[in-house]
């Protein structure tokens, strides 16, 4: 049995202990969109979709929840000490942090595990058969689930998911930004024309959001994009004017089972659960449609589809084509009101992808001026923390390969000397690696790429830092490697050889393919960019050497 440790025990022990009686259970609940957001109201912040278990902490005396988790069903009895010891230091308000003098529970085996693990804290933990104010809690939880209407109407549920379907294989988010948005005349249903805007290419959240007004979109986006608090972005996102189409894991994951580099496109679609829901300025977040917006939806689903077979081709440049088609399409019919033909035309927006890319420019333009008081020197948030790094070598056959058919190349003056280009690979997953294309592009493209000393003086370690120096002058660490570490020194100093061979250029790629056969070695086609630019000397980089310096933060 794990046991707290003493520091711990000394803080709890420090709470002011009052005279209350908690009730604590766990218990499988069935989470799904409609009760999600009853379970976040009152304090859950993982009430996300599937089945779990919910660990409920109550204060019987008082009559309210001091803490509540959702936990998956293979998660162990430590988690109900987690909740517990956060009902007791960091409770929901109006409580206030707090020992309870009883603690009763209605399964013998959580009694037992929690009298080990609570050892003088002077708390008398007892077993019960009924633990009313939780069974009361509980029974509302399955009442709103049984209430709730359905995500979307049951005449209509086939097509909608079938139409889900369709996009997830259509991928759009693979070639379209969510700022290249796409404009689509319905004029049905008080419709007029519903803006598409494709979430996922950053690999993060997939879905479709279709805005019923330009004014909407263009607000939310000014808006999400100024500096605010968590409250305020809050109050933005529930300010839109949209129909969602949303992509999740039908599995319950904690956020301990998701690495860094979890994409939600690395699963089966078996295991994807498409969500349908509305979002309006004077209702909020209501997690399922009506027959109109469901019908609007299924509509907007259809003719994306069509046009993404029709058009995907000349959409893969990097800037939005002035395209436009018309669709003949049939309305899925609940077999009494009679068969609808709709004639939808579809477009795509270049203007307004271009004034939403100004709009986020302008904003960057006040975080540099913002930053440049700042004495981080360093930034260290261009290469994913777990992406595959190592200084080598690519053949020049492979290189005229990729000069011809790479997805981003940055050509210099290169001296085709020696066997191949001496090369900085970067490899991560698809999504991420057109993030870190897309921001060295936004920065003007890369300069040069450098080593430099650095050092953590605290514990005597001494570095070698991989630096990329982009054309607006912005220092990006890619690498800290162990300047004694015999493995990178070779590495180190057959590279610099390389690059007096060509003159004092090398490359960097950017290839996807982290996990699997590729992961170190990836193919011809994992490689997404190539650019060709000077070796940055320490003189060049002129930053001296670089000390890791602490920071604390003061509230």
């Amino acid at each position: 049995m794990t046991a707290l440790n003493h520091s711990t025990r000394r803080r709890l022990q420090r709470l002011p202990q009052i005279p209350s009686v908690w009730e604590g259970d766990r218990r499988p609940i069935a989470v799904e969109s409609a009760a999600r957001a009853e379970l976040a109201e009152i304090g859950s912040p993982q009430a996300r979709g599937g089945f779990g278990e919910c660990i409920l902490w109550v204060d019987g005396s008082q009559g309210f929840v001091r803490s509540m988790d959702m936990v998956s069903p293979e998660s162990g009895p430590e988690a109900i000490v987690r909740t517990l010891l956060r009902a007791m230091e960091h409770p929901h308000s109006p409580a206030q942090p707090a020992r309870p003098q009883k603690i009763v529970v209605k399964d013998r085996e959580i009694q037992f595990y929690l009298r080990g693990v609570l050892q003088n804290l002077d708390i008398s933990i007892e077993y019960v058969p009924n633990l009313p104010l939780i069974d009361e809690i509980f029974r509302g939880f399955q009442d709103v689930v049984r209430t709730k209407p359905p995500q979307v109407p049951p005449q209509y549920a086939e097509a909608l998911l079938k139409k889900a379907n369709d996009i997830w294989q259509d991928a759009p988010w693979e070639l379209l930004g969510d700022h290249q948005i796409i404009a689509i005349e319905i004029n049905k249903w008080d419709i007029d024309t519903v803006y598409a805007c494709i979430l996922g290419m950053l690999g993060m959240d997939y879905g479709i959001l279709l805005y019923r007004s330009l004014d909407s979109l263009k607000r939310f986006r000014q808006r999400a994009l100024a500096n605010q608090s968590i409250e305020q972005l809050e109050e933005v996102f529930l300010a839109q004017d949209c129909l969602f189409l949303s992509y999740e894991a039908a599995t319950y994951f904690e956020e301990e089972q998701l690495d860094e580099d979890f994409d939600l496109a690395q699963l089966p679609y078996s295991e994807i659960k498409p969500c349908f829901g509305n979002l309006h300025p004077l209702e909020g977040l209501r997690s399922f449609l009506y027959e109109e917006e469901a019908l609007t939806m299924w509509v907007a689903l259809e003719a994306l589809h069509r046009f993404w077979r029709s058009h995907r081709k000349k959409l893969r440049g990097e800037s939005l084509p002035a395209l436009s088609s018309r669709y003949r399409i049939f309305v899925p019919n609940d077999g009494e009101t009679k068969p609808l033909t709709l004639n939808v035309k579809v477009s795509t927006l270049p203007e307004v992808a271009n004034e939403l890319l100004e709009i986020a420019s302008a904003n960057n333009a006040e975080d540099e001026d913002y930053e440049e008081d700042s004495p981080i020197l360093l930034r260290d948030d261009l290469v994913p923390k777990n992406a595959f790094l190592s200084l080598g070598m690519v053949p020049w056959e492979t290189i005229e390969h990729l000069r011809a058919g790479v997805e981003c190349y940055q050509s210099g003056q290169v001296t085709a000397a020696g066997d191949g280009l001496p090369i900085v690979l970067i490899q991560t997953s698809q999504s991420k690696a057109k993030a870190i294309i897309r921001e060295l592009k936004e920065a003007g493209g890369l300069k040069g790429i450098g080593f430099n000393p650095g050092e953590d003086p605290f514990e005597g370690i001494e570095y070698d830092l991989g630096i990329l120096k982009t054309e607006n002058g912005q220092l990006h660490l890619f690498g800290e490697f162990m300047e004694n570490d015999p493995v990178h020194v070779a590495a180190r100093k057959k590279w610099v050889q390389r690059c007096k061979k060509t003159k004092g250029y090398c490359g960097l790629v950017i290839a996807k393919g982290l996990t699997g056969a590729s992961r170190g070695n990836p193919k011809l086609k994992d490689m997404m960019a190539l650019f060709e630019v000077p070796w940055l000397s320490e003189k060049d980089l002129g930053i001296g050497r670089l000390k890791l310096v602490p920071k604390f933060d003061y509230e």
